[in-house]
Parts: C-alpha cells; sequence; structure tokens
C-alpha cells in the first residue's frame, strides 16, 4: 500500500533530474513499498524524459513519468501528478533539489505520528557547491531567515514547493494548485493561506534539501514579479505575515527605498550647491540607515561569522539591491492596478 507520493515537476531538467532521484533512493529508514515517484514532464526540450525512463532503482519501484503535450507550468504540473497519485501523503520537490538522507523518514514519521498533521514544509540548506557570491548569499539569507531569525513566537508556515507535503485529500479537497500562475510565483503562497484557513502548516527544520541557487539577475527576475503577485493578495487580505513577508521585512524594504532614496537627492542637493537641503537630506539618510540596518542586523553578523566581514558588507550591498527590487514589484503592481482614467486627471 502506498502511503507517500512524491510528485516532481520537471521542465528541462536533465542535469538535477538524475541527482534527485539518486537521493531519493539513498533515503534512510523508509519502507520504499510504501513510496512511489511521479515525474510530470512539463514538455521538455531536453532529455529529462529519457534520463528519468533509462534510471533505474532496486529499492524504488513505482517511477511513473507523465508527459504532458503542451507546456503548462509547475502549479498544474503538481496538479496533473497529485491525479495519479495514489499515497495518502503527497510531496512535492523541485526537480533541482537534493534530499538529505532522513529527510523522507521525518516526513513519514511526522504524518504517521500525527493523526492531526495536514501539511507539512521543509528547509534548503545553507551550503553551496559553487564559489560564487551571490549563489552563497542567497543560500545564507534563506537559512537566517527561516533559522537565525526565526523568531519562535512567530509562526512560520510557508508550504514551499522546493519540499512540502501534503494529506491528498485536503489537496484534492482545496482544489489543488491555481493554475493561473503559470511560472513558478506565488502559487505556494496562494496555496498556503487557503491551508491555513482550517489546518496548520508545521515546519520542520529536520525536513531538509540541497539547492545550488542561480546567479544575480535570474533572482532579481523572481523577487521583482514575486513582489508583483503577492502585493495583489496582499491588498485582498490587508496584512503581513511569517508566509511572504512580516510587517519587519516589509519596514525593512520601505527604509531600502528610503535610504537610497534619500541619498541620491543629498547627493544632488550638494552637487547644485543647494547646501541647506543637502544636509537635511543627509540627516534623514542617516536615520534611514539606522533604521534599515536594525532590520537586516541578525543577517549581517550571521554572515560575518560564516564568510568574514568583506562577505558582510557585500551582503549588505546587494540585500540593498534586492530590497529595491522588490519595492519596485510592490510600486508597478500597485500603479498596474490603478483605473486607467486617473492618469489623465490634472
Amino acid at each position: 500500500m502506498i502511503f507517500l507520493s512524491i510528485v516532481i515537476p520537471a521542465y528541462n531538467s536533465e542535469n538535477t533530474i538524475i541527482p534527485l532521484l539518486d537521493s531519493i533512493k539513498s533515503s534512510q529508514k523508509v519502507n520504499f513499498h510504501e513510496i512511489e515517484i511521479i515525474v510530470v514532464d512539463d514538455k521538455s526540450k531536453d532529455e529529462t524524459v529519457n534520463k528519468v525512463a533509462k534510471w533505474q532503482s532496486g529499492k524504488v519501484k513505482k517511477v511513473k513519468t507523465i508527459k504532458l503535450k503542451t507546456n503548462q507550468g509547475p502549479a498544474k504540473a503538481r496538479n496533473i501528478g497529485v491525479k495519479y497519485a495514489k499515497g495518502k501523503v503527497v510531496l512535492f520537490l523541485d526537480a533541482d533539489v537534493v534530499l538529505y538522507k532522513n529527510t523522507l523518514f521525518e516526513i513519514v514519521r511526522s504524518f504517521q505520528n500525527d493523526a492531526d498533521l495536514y501539511a507539512l514544509t521543509g528547509v534548503w540548506d545553507k551550503k553551496q557547491k559553487s564559489n560564487k557570491f551571490f549563489p552563497k548569499f542567497k543560500a545564507l539569507r534563506d537559512w537566517s531567515y527561516w533559522i537565525n531569525e526565526r523568531d519562535p513566537k512567530n509562526y512560520y508556515y510557508l508550504f514551499s514547493t522546493r519540499i512540502a507535503a501534503i494529506d491528498r485529500g485536503l489537496f484534492q479537497r482545496l482544489g489543488g494548485f491555481d493554475t493561473t500562475y503559470k511560472a513558478a510565483l506565488v502559487e505556494d503562497i496562494e496555496l498556503t493561506y487557503r491551508i491555513a484557513r482550517r489546518h496548520a502548516v508545521v515546519f520542520n527544520p529536520k525536513v531538509m534539501v540541497h539547492h545550488e541557487f542561480e546567479d544575480f539577475w535570474p533572482i532579481v527576475k523572481k523577487y521583482f514579479w514575486r513582489s508583483f503577485y503577492w502585493s495583489r493578495i496582499y491588498r485582498e487580505r490587508k496584512k503581513f505575515d511569517p508566509v511572504a513577508t512580516t510587517g519587519k521585512e516589509a519596514m525593512t524594504t520601505v527604509s531600502a527605498g528610503g535610504l537610497v532614496g534619500l541619498a541620491i537627492v543629498s547627493l544632488l542637493s550638494y552637487l547644485s550647491h543647494l547646501s541647506d537641503l543637502g544636509k537635511i537630506m543627509a540627516i534623514g539618510t542617516g536615520i534611514m540607515m539606522i533604521i534599515h540596518l536594525f532590520g537586516v542586523r541578525k543577517f549581517l553578523l550571521f554572515v560575518a561569522k560564516e564568510e568574514g566581514i568583506v562577505f558582510a558588507v557585500k551582503s549588505f550591498f546587494t540585500g540593498l539591491a534586492l530590497y529595491l527590487v522588490i519595492l519596485s514589484g510592490a510600486l508597478v503592481s500597485l500603479i498596474s492596478l490603478l483605473p486607467v482614467d486617473m492618469s489623465s486627471k490634472n
């Protein structure tokens, strides 16, 4: 009898899908007769399907590949995968992660030992094989948010599809992921909110995967559009939370915009010989710097300990740039929802 169905949406994943499948096979303390793997190929243009077909495992007997005729996005691919699933619990994995050896055991144990558990999410580690600055920064930033900066009084519950498990019956009753989101944007956040109306999404730090992060510009693009679409969800809910961003994180984001904006105005004022205005703007810049540094202090201390002072300084400016991207996405989202005739008013 199948207990856990692992659903993996894959698109052009020929370089990552086999390491993931191998990590599943290498999992410890699990009964592989109770596990099935469902790979949903989202019309890949590479050798993903062929590589999965050639992958052999003496442990995992039940491996199914579903080939979609058109590219439909990860939300739709996951929903289709669940239609073929037989397990009581569905585990979603991105095709570019690698499991820690005890991760599957932790998931199965958690659901088998707690009848009231309906949804669970894990975390990706802080390590990177790459020596590039930005992938290491991104891994440390995420780890710091989930582990180092975590407020024990807050309820962190993002159903992060990089690794997240849910009761299959609940997922079906909720109607699955919202497929209007074609790319991997905020479909996980939107589903999280629907789950959380009745059930807790439990964060288990022992449920861990490894993920190699992309470089700066692909992440910038994701941050912008994730902020754009989440801002629309925020206007409906009208509250911050640890799912997407806390009130503290929102304040830190705004302070980044204020810091950069005031610094530019201050510089331009001095260059225009408006020294009095420049002084006022400089004072404002200093105040914003203090507010922003307070917001990112735990992260900067964390990366200084992990990678040194130079890395921490670079992290400050890199983080500042990403906060500006997030703020830009939110502002563009706001402007895009303004009535069309507002731009024609005098």
